[in-house]
């Protein structure tokens, strides 16, 4: 006999779903809603601000300098793609592998890879110093000679990886609407709401052609956007992997670089997943502490695989016996950056054993500091990596510290305005929960003590 939790809670009826998941589309939402977007879009202003006077004067705003030629901009592009990356695998992998628990949080997941992508990709352009010219990063024919990109550099591999990466989440994440968006067109009562959701469905009927195509579709995209979750990560790894600098020239970055974009893209959604709990009525039936207590337990094995890797760059540095590699990493754990450094490893690998207790897992207020917790340490992890790395060259002469100025912070706290502020929107504009994905389920659990086959 075994025992299996309830996917949805509360003796939902069909109709219970779809009316749950559209009410707040359909609905105005409370004061908690208007309070977190309003507060959401002053930080996105503050965001663009800051990238206006950075734009209009110019990169020495920041903590750049030589020998820290990278900064603020590469350690957050970094840091959000890694957000970027728990909505693929939460969609696609887990779908592939038929885990029923993942249908009441895939949506929102995907969205959060979406806009993840779309706030990563603001920083590498604004890190060239001269983002009217972005266009030069893009393969065309020009007027401009031989003056073309280099397609043997991993920074162009990054153009590549993450524009493939943000197409195809894209269209994996609309197309899994798409059900969902034809039941809003049937509900509206408002005739420009009903032609919106109209065209946004794509003449969607529920057939059974319909589902038969869909279905096909969306195996399709998930079997495409698999790879690419293991590649995306690996690929901008590589921005550091393929230099010669020590501390970067290593061949565990890739595997390393994925482990930990799932481990802080889980936090992530853990962590918009208990605000969702709060703000919006009904929620809790749909994501469960049964949801919440598999996400921990993902972030814990990953949170493991990031630890492992963190003291494995330390043995090999060892076992080279180069010394330019055993400094960097003496550097990094006792050198002036040393804070940064154990900021990262509290964060990334101590505080998430708390997992290892049921009671922790499936405790709201603290998987909630946890997730908290993970991203910040994510952010240092990418901070450790870039300064600690360039800030002492190989000649005293040439050494030099970063220090964040106040458009650096500007720059981080403001990309988190626009992260929530583009989901928050979203949330009230389109079906947080797959309504389409969640009825099949809701079964599951029901009987609560079933038979092995």
């Amino acid at each position: 006999m075994i025992k299996r939790d309830a996917l949805v809670l509360g003796n939902k009826t069909y109709k219970d779903i779809s009316d749950d998941i559209c009410r707040l589309v359909e609905t105005v939402p409370g004061g908690k809603y208007f309070s977190l977007l309003f507060s959401a879009k002053a930080l996105f202003i503050l965001y663009i601000v800051t990238m206006g006077m950075i734009v209009a004067t110019g990169m020495g705003l920041m903590g750049v300098n030589s020998p820290v030629g990278w900064g603020t901009d590469i350690i957050t592009f970094v840091f959000w793609i890694g957000i970027g990356h728990a909505g693929t695998l939460i969609s696609a992998i887990l779908f592939l592998f038929r885990q029923k628990w993942r249908t009441s949080i895939a949506r929102s997941a995907e969205a959060m890879t979406i806009f993840a992508v779309m706030v990563a990709g603001t920083f590498p352009i604004l890190h060239t110093g001269r983002p009217w010219l972005a266009y030069w990063l893009l393969p065309y024919p020009n007027q401009r000679g031989p003056l073309w990109v280099n397609f043997r550099s991993p920074l162009l591999w990054d153009v590549f990886a993450v524009s493939t990466y943000a197409t195809v989440s894209l269209i994996f994440w609309y197309i899994g609407m798409v059900p969902d968006l034809a039941t809003l067109r049937d509900r509206a009562k408002h005739k420009l709401r009903r032609a919106i959701y109209g065209m946004l469905s794509l003449g969607w009927r529920g057939t059974a052609r319909n589902w038969n195509h869909y279905e096909m579709v969306y195996m399709l995209l998930a079997g495409l956007a698999t790879p690419l979750v293991l590649s995306v990560h690996s690929i901008v790894s590589f921005d550091f992997a393929v230099a010669q600098l020590p501390g970067w020239h290593t061949t565990i970055f890739p595997p390393y670089f994925v482990a930990g974009a799932i481990f802080s893209g889980f936090g992530m959604v853990v962590t918009l997943m208990v605000i969702l709990r709060e703000l919006i009525p009904g929620f809790k039936d749909y994501v469960t502490i049964h949801h919440m207590e598999n996400m921990n337990k993902i972030i814990m094995a990953t949170g493991l695989m990031v630890g492992y890797s963190y003291g494995s760059e330390f043995f090999m540095a060892w076992y080279s016996g180069a010394p330019f590699e055993e400094y960097v990493f003496l550097n990094r754990a006792f050198g002036p950056y040393a804070w940064a450094y154990w900021i990262m490893v509290s964060c990334n690998v101590i505080i998430p054993q708390t997992f290892w207790f049921k009671w922790a897992r499936r405790s709201i207020p603290i998987m909630f500091i946890v997730s908290i917790f993970v991203n910040i340490g994510m952010w240092f992890e990418r901070y450790v990596i870039v300064v600690t790395s360039l800030h002492r060259d190989f000649l005293p002469s040439s050494w030099g510290m970063f220090e964040l100025t106040k458009y650096d912070i500007g720059a981080l706290v403001g990309s988190f305005g626009m992260f929530f502020f583009l989901f928050l929107l979203y949330i009230r504009t389109l079906p947080a929960i797959s309504i389409a994905e969640v009825k099949p389920v809701l079964s599951i659990g029901r009987e609560r003590e079933e038979h092995h086959g």
